[in-house]
């Protein structure tokens, strides 16, 4: 690597260990889970400090304008080996009320899935919010959730507001806005890590959940090949993903936005145009791509293996 600092970051690894599973996280910039340079001269700094050194370099002009030196993007990988609590996140305007925080859309994009593997998204038919709670108290609230079957490649969009639950035997990457605010609903009377029970957000909830039922939870996209496919634009995140087998050549300079890039499977390389920088991202890893270099190519690391990658930007 060049002693610049505009290169492809990849980080230490930044495992937290849960009563239900893992969670990887890739890329952060969450305050006390800050994700920490692995490579190059910036070896050993975290990613917001690198971001503050120059946030209109690393984030992009489109991005700093509208949420300065803060990362606003967060990257996970969930390896559920157990069903997640139900829960629900707040919206920007609650989040920023109730705890001086970002809000919480996320989107979740399957791995791996063990058969008969289910998420929780949604509700199935209408309920009241006094329903709600007695359900909550009674432990029937999944009653009313829209269960679904998963396979690799699915994705579900989780807007602010969305009840959901992952379910056991599901590994999946999880991009969302930078947050860790969660409401927890119902956890199934487990015991958290330190032996006691994990606590609940019943009535906060309450005020973040949207009731409104949609016939369709699942996100459709195109699934071609050695192409990318755009996958979801919402107010918080743009995601594309790849299916590679050769060499892809991207050039996002316009975006002026930052790319996370997320390897699920296969692995792949990532390399510069300008400099020829490269990195190498095995299964369940990822890099931070600074806006001022966003002009890349991907590549299977196998020949012989496609490699199954996510961007991510603003």
């Amino acid at each position: 690597m060049t002693e610049c600092k505009c290169y492809p970051l990849i980080f230490e690894t930044n495992l937290k260990t849960l009563v239900w599973g893992t969670e990887r996280w890739v890329v952060s910039g969450v305050t006390g889970s800050e994700s920490v340079v692995a490579n190059g001269s910036l070896k050993g700094k975290t990613l917001t400090d690198v971001v503050n050194g120059d946030a209109e370099a690393m984030l992009g002009a489109a991005v700093v304008s509208k949420y300065g030196s803060q990362l606003p993007l967060l990257a996970k990988i969930i390896d559920a080996r157990q069903d997640l609590s139900i829960q629900v996140h707040p919206n920007d305007e609650m989040a920023k009320r109730e705890h001086g925080k970002m809000g919480k859309s996320e989107m979740w994009y399957i791995i791996d899935a063990d058969p008969g593997a289910r998420l929780l998204v949604g509700f199935s038919r209408s309920i009241s919010a006094e329903e709600y709670r007695q359900r909550v108290a009674d432990g029937t609230i999944t009653e009313v959730l829209a269960s679904h079957p998963v396979k690799p490649g699915d994705v579900f969009y989780l807007p602010a507001g969305r009840v959901h639950a992952i379910g056991g035997g599901i590994r999946l990457a999880e991009i969302q806005q930078s947050s860790d605010v969660t409401y927890r609903i119902y956890d199934y009377g487990r015991l958290g890590l330190d032996g006691k029970p994990r606590e609940l957000h019943t009535d906060l909830a309450a005020q973040a959940i949207n009731f409104t039922v949609q016939q369709d939870y699942l996100t459709h996209y195109p699934h071609d090949k050695d192409a990318v496919n755009k996958v979801l634009d919402t107010p918080y995140f743009r995601i594309n993903q790849m299916t590679i087998s050769a060499p892809l050549s991207r050039n996002l300079m316009a975006e002026k936005s930052f790319v996370i890039v997320v390897s699920m499977s296969g692995g792949c390389r990532v390399t510069l145009h300008d400099g020829g920088e490269y990195v190498d991202l095995p299964p369940f890893t990822s890099c931070f791509i600074p806006a001022v270099a966003a002009a890349y190519d991907v590549s299977p690391l196998d020949a012989s293996q496609p490699a199954q990658v996510l961007e991510a930007m603003i």
